[in-house]
């Protein structure tokens, strides 16, 4: 179902943690799936009870979601030139830096194996997530997707949070998830340069 109508309707069973819940419509009528990411540039984040006017769809799986949703009586303002961060170019990016830095021997081969590897076990992690959120099912807890991304998979992370814009509206989570990577990196040229890196390359035979 598509329409150009917009529906009035109350938030109910909202999970602020996973960002998700359900509307209710004012009017009657079946309820409809909500997820954080479909309020429109500028909104607050929603809570329990708020009255939201929507436009309702279905998925492919044929179930109702509300979309470019607002706050009832809300005017967004978006800005002319909006900034946003390239986080797929900045993760493809990093990959490539960390290829390039292996190849000319200024990192150890298995340390840009590691982010490559790590990269991609973030981005599917991220991308199941997604999926998990809007069918409603359990989600991956976020200390799961720091750990990984701490440990070096920040790059697929970013290509993730992009293609899939999946926790990219939530401050806590962005700002930790920066976290991890300023200290991923510390950590990395702590390791190269002290020669502690070569040390485990040699002991791993990389």
């Amino acid at each position: 179902m598509e329409t150009t109508m917009r529906f009035a309707g109350r938030i109910t069973d909202w999970n602020d943690d996973k960002g998700f819940g359900f509307v209710v419509p004012s009017g009657g009528g079946d309820r409809a799936f909500v997820h954080v990411n479909a309020f429109q540039r500028g909104s607050r984040r929603p809570v329990q009870g708020d009255l939201i006017s929507y436009r309702p769809s279905r998925d492919a799986q044929g179930r109702l979601q509300a979309r470019e949703i607002r706050h009832a009586g809300q005017r967004i303002e978006v800005p002319r030139h909006p900034s946003r961060l390239p986080r797929a170019a900045i993760g493809t990016a990093a990959l490539i830096a960390a290829a390039v830095a292996a190849l000319i021997g200024w990192i150890p081969m298995f340390v840009a194996g590691a982010y490559v590897a790590l990269g991609a076990v973030s981005y599917l992690m991220y991308r199941s997530d997604k999926a998990a959120a809007g069918r409603g099912a359990r989600r991956t807890p976020e200390g799961n997707l720091h750990l990984i991304d701490l440990l070096g998979g920040w790059p697929g992370a970013l290509i993730a949070q992009q293609q899939f814009r999946h926790k990219t509206i939530k401050q806590s989570f962005q700002s930790m998830f920066w976290v991890t990577v300023v200290v991923n990196l510390a950590a990395v040229g702590w390791l190269v340069s002290s020669g502690h890196a070569a040390g485990l390359a040699q002991a791993f035979g990389g």
